[in-house]
């Protein structure tokens, strides 16, 4: 099955440059980036709301939730702060 490379408007789903992936919404504002190393996710990654405010800032390590990830309301207050050691929450 071949990935979808495009959506229905002609908007690119997302890039690869330099070992940082892109993911795009349908408008074209970016959804979430972050460093793509050996196909994983690693370090930091920033998610977007479709409005273009950031919504949550995590890191990654082999894929895996490694470390703090913060999400922001609407009104960019923090609604949740968490840090995770291989994709578990540390209580």
């Amino acid at each position: 099955m071949q990935q979808k490379t495009h959506y229905s408007n002609g908007q690119i789903i997302s890039t690869l440059e330099d070992n940082v992936l892109t993911f795009f919404y349908k408008n074209g504002i970016i959804k979430a980036k972050g460093p793509y190393i050996n196909n994983l996710m690693e370090d930091e990654w920033l998610f977007y709301r479709e409005n273009g405010d950031l919504w949550q800032i995590g890191h990654f390590k082999n894929n895996m939730k490694h470390g703090n990830f913060t999400r922001y309301d609407r009104n960019g207050a923090i609604e949740y702060n968490e840090n995770f050691l291989d994709n578990k929450k540390v209580k």
